[in-house]
């Protein structure tokens, strides 16, 4: 069997969110915002007919979950130095006894550590990968990068067993 490897980075995979990065229970970056580039890599089988598959699969697995991210302000639900609530109807964000208060539609709490990207890079496989339509298809592997600015990215990868 013959495999391949697909890139698939457009403009469009992206998102502008605002966060903060966290270092340590005392320390944290002041609430900022970047546009996040997404770019990703697959590898499979080359059927007879030499496509791998129909990859605007991916195509639209990335752009929906860029457009979840857009425009909102991300918390990380998993960080041991942040408590995430909620005060006056208001999402609270507790952070070294400091407590900022968000309107909920802005707010996005995600299911990482922190707001890195090395956690986004790792949300977006871990969404991908999972994604019912690559099921059956013989990926046998998955990066993905996903970049604050030029030259500055996190990649998370994934390997089928075996």
């Amino acid at each position: 069997m013959r495999y391949c490897r697909i890139e698939v980075a457009k403009q469009a995979y992206n998102f502008s969110i605002a966060h903060f990065t966290i270092f340590s229970a005392t320390s944290r970056e002041d609430l900022h915002g970047h546009n996040f580039q997404v770019e990703c890599e697959l590898e499979a089988p080359v059927g007879d007919d030499g496509l791998m598959f129909d990859y605007a699969i991916i195509k639209r697995a990335l752009k929906e979950l860029c457009d979840t991210l857009d425009e909102k302000t991300v918390l990380p639900a998993l960080s041991p130095h942040l408590e995430i609530g909620s005060k006056d109807g208001y999402v609270s964000a507790t952070f070294d006894d400091k407590t900022m208060l968000f309107l909920p539609r802005d707010v996005l709490v995600l299911e990482v550590a922190n707001t890195t990207v090395e956690e986004f890079s790792r949300y977006f496989l871990d969404r991908l990968v999972a994604h019912p339509t690559l099921a059956d298809r013989g990926v046998r592997e998955v990066a993905v990068k996903v970049s604050s600015s030029p030259g500055q990215n996190g990649v998370s990868t994934w390997r089928a067993a075996g």
